[in-house]
């Protein structure tokens, strides 16, 4: 399943998240196995990956207008990442 990201109402994505706590795990994963095909499906689109150790793993979704909103992928699986990031995508 690819995410599309561009054409919508969406401007940016940011994913936090810390490189050693299990509650990014699935986050991890998610950079290490989607990543990439979605940033070929995307590619003008900005993707930030923002590392911290001890921080909760979120992402934020920038809007137009300046609208951020954020969801927490704290001790989720690497689909439910990637279903967390299409749901952001798919609101105005």
């Amino acid at each position: 399943m690819s995410v599309r990201l561009a054409g919508t109402a969406l401007r940016e994505i940011r994913i936090h998240l810390c490189q050693k706590s299990p509650a990014s795990a699935g986050v991890r994963a998610f950079i290490e196995n989607d990543y990439v095909g979605i940033k070929k499906a995307n590619p003008q689109f900005p993707i930030l990956i923002r590392e911290a150790s001890g921080i909760v793993p979120r992402v934020f979704a920038r809007y137009e207008h300046g609208v951020e909103r954020v969801a927490t992928l704290e001790d989720l699986s690497r689909e439910n990442v990637k279903s967390t990031i299409a749901q952001l995508a798919g609101q105005k």
